[in-house]
């Protein structure tokens, strides 16, 4: 199955240094189109009928996002580019922004003009520190040409947060304070930076709006399915033959995704979205690849059958309980007692009590934690435990066997 570039449709093709061979492909013509011919009510239709949802995981209608926000009293508000890629197997955005920057600031200078924001932010990941040059190089070309006169776009970069890709623990560390999970209500299209209302939206996101305005919402709505329209960037990592980052439309499975293009052979598992994401078993890799199977912000990552599915998932419980910002108890000893009994289990020491106490830690979690950090954390266990159960009770035979012997 051939690949549909749409965000990708530069890459490799552009200089990304020189803004004249984007504008050689049409650059700057949408954001042209909107400030011509086009009120900010009719730039918000646009997106809204285009069925375009949010690429950084939780898939909020995008057009709905930026209504609310137009719609917000107050003069002063915001546009956020969310380029903080620091899900475990995703790597997207990297590349996107390595190679065509310009469409990005395209995407944000029409998101700033369909809400009435004065000014925008890209957060960068601070792992991405050596993209900095590159994109205030780019910024920088837009604006001396005349691209970015309505609104000022600055670059922040973070410090190496996970908890930063969530939205509200964002807005913290651009605003200067240590990056936790706000409560929610409000939400940032009401009550964000500053409290001032506020549209966040991922890399991905915004690399796909200039090609809706300029080719119109019936184009890009005429693909993928029902609920999950256009295409989706994917970062293919793990037991695979050709690991990287790939775009499909929206609906295909993920067989020809993971086999297909990656390359896989003798596949296990697969974990879709990421550290929090969800885990399946080979014999289901026939899953359309859609927001209802919860893609989260793209990460595919492939295990094959030489992977041990306990020590894969204690190895992710590490890393999320290192990065739970601990504001919330029941993400912050949550993941600290998940870690534990996972790690008790990965050396053979489990007990058949901690097959019950995982679940029910589980759903606390996931109906008690503030963010989606603890909310989704418990995914990889549940997961594993339906499909794999028998890995985890081999190692609880073996503890068995050995206290007996």
């Amino acid at each position: 199955m051939p690949e549909k570039r749409i965000v990708l449709r530069n890459c490799g093709i552009i200089d990304p240094k020189d803004i004249n061979t984007y504008l050689s492909r049409d650059g700057f013509k949408a954001l042209q189109k909107v400030l011509s011919v086009m009120t900010p009510e009719q730039t918000i239709a646009e997106v809204k009928a285009s069925g375009l949802r949010g690429r950084g995981g939780a898939g909020f209608p995008c057009g709905m996002k930026w209504e609310m926000a137009r719609n917000s009293p107050g003069d002063e508000k915001y546009v956020i580019c969310n380029a903080d890629e620091g899900e475990v197997g995703t790597f997207k955005d990297r590349y996107i922004i390595s190679n065509d920057p310009f469409t990005l600031i395209e995407g944000i200078a029409i998101a700033c003009y369909a809400v009435g924001a004065k000014t925008g932010y890209i957060y960068l990941r601070g792992e991405y520190h050596h993209l900095f040059d590159l994109l205030c190089g780019a910024v920088a070309q837009a604006q001396n040409r005349g691209f970015l006169n309505h609104f000022t776009l600055d670059i922040r970069e973070g410090a190496g947060s996970y908890i930063c890709g969530e939205e509200s623990a964002l807005m913290d560390s651009i605003e200067g304070r240590r990056g936790e999970a706000r409560y929610k209500p409000p939400f940032p299209p009401s009550e964000g930076l500053w409290h001032k209302p506020t549209v966040i939206n991922n890399v991905e996101t915004m690399m796909n709006i200039p090609q809706i305005i300029l080719n119109g919402a019936v184009w890009f709505n005429q693909m993928g399915t029902e609920r999950s329209k256009g295409t989706k960037v994917f970062s293919v990592s793990g037991d695979v033959k050709k690991p990287g980052v790939y775009e499909l439309v929206l609906g295909n499975p993920l067989r020809e995704l993971v086999e297909g293009l990656a390359l896989a052979e003798r596949v296990k598992m697969i974990q879709i979205g990421g550290a929090t994401g969800r885990i399946i078993p080979y014999d289901m890799i026939d899953t359309p690849l859609s927001f209802e199977a919860m893609l989260g912000a793209g990460g595919v990552a492939v295990f094959n059958d030489s992977r041990d599915v306990v020590d894969i998932v204690h190895r992710t419980m590490e890393f999320l309980a290192e990065e739970s910002c601990g504001k919330c108890s029941p993400c912050r000893e949550g993941t600290e007692v998940m870690l534990e009994i996972l790690e008790r289990l990965s050396r053979g020491k489990g007990e058949s009590r901690d097959l019950r106490i995982l679940p029910e830690l589980s759903e606390a979690m996931m109906l008690a934690s503030l963010c989606g950090l603890g909310q989704a954390a418990p995914n990889p266990v549940m997961d594993t435990l339906r499909y794999f159960k028998g890995a985890y009770e081999s190692q609880i035979r073996e503890n068995v066997r050995g206290v007996t012997a």
